[in-house]
């Protein structure tokens, strides 16, 4: 009775908790000591043959209404093996065989009524599980929708911004520039010195306007080109556009693309444009060490539609945890030169292909960035 208790009590939680066969070694252990409780205290006779019920309450709780009638049964073999050596002994009389049916009954009947509300608790528990796993993935999906809108809400108030700013950058742009080449024209002959300054302003000129083009280019609304076409081709001239400008680069490029994709109701110039801004951003992180770029196309869906999921994934540094959410903020930027707007014009692209775009990092292992384009 003691190591009954001590093993209900102490034991039988790190067991179920330990081995994922716990339950099925906490029966069987109750029912042998069970058996010895009963052996010992005089066999079939013994009136402590209730203390069986502790194993068949047991399965009860633990398992299904098969299983449960499977380990009662075996419960049931149990107590009525001790009726072997008794009959050596003593016959067994109608009476008795009546009392021995009637307790095996109620060893079934108990783990019935058990098994019921048990088993009920088991289907509830697990229909709490999988509604906390929905709410989570649904929360998840809540904070990215969130992070997009209010980078969409940024990229939108600093394209108005941008865009008033360049226009007028640009006018007197024009004036400084034809100032410059008049002197140039003027001062050709007579003064070198005044003629190289003049060319300094006009090519310094010449970056400005690239860049207001850049910045232009952004704030301005995209107008989409739409017409079925394939991602991989469209892929394969980034990549080569990527090879082209280092040739020399230490890069292996893996490309991992899924038979039967599906064509796609896209801008493939737009499309081009952005997938070249992640290809030569991956370049350049592996720029000095070298590493493998590894680019991924396989069908994918997501929010009920189909689509094309595109990976583009380096082994280079990596990019660190604090500036994860500002990656697609416009004018951030870690590099040395370029003003930032890389990948908000990608994200740009993408959202109004309604896709998603998402970044993971580890410092130190890579980056991987993930496209999502919808076929329609």
């Amino acid at each position: 009775m003691l190591a009954i208790g001590v093993f209900q009590i102490l034991l039988e939680q790190p067991l179920l908790s330990w081995n994922p066969r716990g339950k099925y070694y906490s029966v069987i252990i109750k029912i042998l000591l069970a058996t010895l409780l009963v052996v010992y205290t005089g066999g079939i006779e013994s009136s402590y043959y209730l203390i069986y019920f502790l194993p068949v309450v047991t399965a009860g709780m633990f398992f299904d209404a098969m299983g449960t009638l499977v380990w009662t049964a075996l419960t049931s073999a149990a107590y009525c093996s001790l009726l072997i050596p008794a009959l050596r002994v003593y016959e067994l009389s109608p009476e008795g065989s009546t009392e021995l049916a009637i307790r095996n009954l109620f060893f079934f009947l108990a783990a019935m009524v058990v098994n019921r509300p048990a088993s009920e608790n088991r289907r509830q528990g697990e229909r709490y599980r999988q509604l906390a796993e929905e709410l989570a993935e649904t929360n998840r999906q809540l904070k990215q929708a969130q992070e997009e809108a209010r980078r969409s809400e940024r990229l939108a108030a600093l394209g108005q911004l941008t865009a008033g700013l360049a226009h007028e950058i640009r006018n007197p742009l024009a004036v400084i520039k034809g100032s410059a080449e008049t002197l140039t024209l003027r001062l050709q002959s007579s003064d070198p010195l005044t003629t190289e300054v003049a060319g300094y302003i006009s090519s310094e000129v010449n970056r400005l306007n690239a860049i207001v083009t850049r910045f232009l280019n952004f704030a301005r609304p995209l107008k989409l080109e739409r017409r079925r076409a394939q991602i991989p081709p469209i892929l394969d001239r980034a990549l080569k556009v990527a090879h082209d400008r280092w040739p020399e680069a230490k890069v292996e490029v893996a490309q991992q693309y899924s038979k039967g994709l599906p064509e796609l109701n896209i801008d493939p110039d737009l499309c081009e444009q952005a997938f070249t801004n992640l290809v030569l951003n991956a370049y350049e992180a592996m720029e000095e060490d070298g590493g493998k770029l590894t680019v991924r196309i396989k069908p994918a869906n997501s929010d009920g539609g189909s689509g094309v999921e595109i990976a583009i994934e380096d082994t280079g540094p990596g990019i660190p945890s604090d500036h994860c959410e500002q990656i697609f903020n416009p004018f951030f930027t870690t590099k040395k030169e370029g003003v930032g707007l890389g990948l908000s014009i990608v994200s740009k692209i993408v959202d109004d292909h309604r896709g998603w775009i998402r970044m993971s990092s580890k410092p130190g292992q890579g980056t991987c960035f993930r496209v999502y384009l919808p076929s329609e």
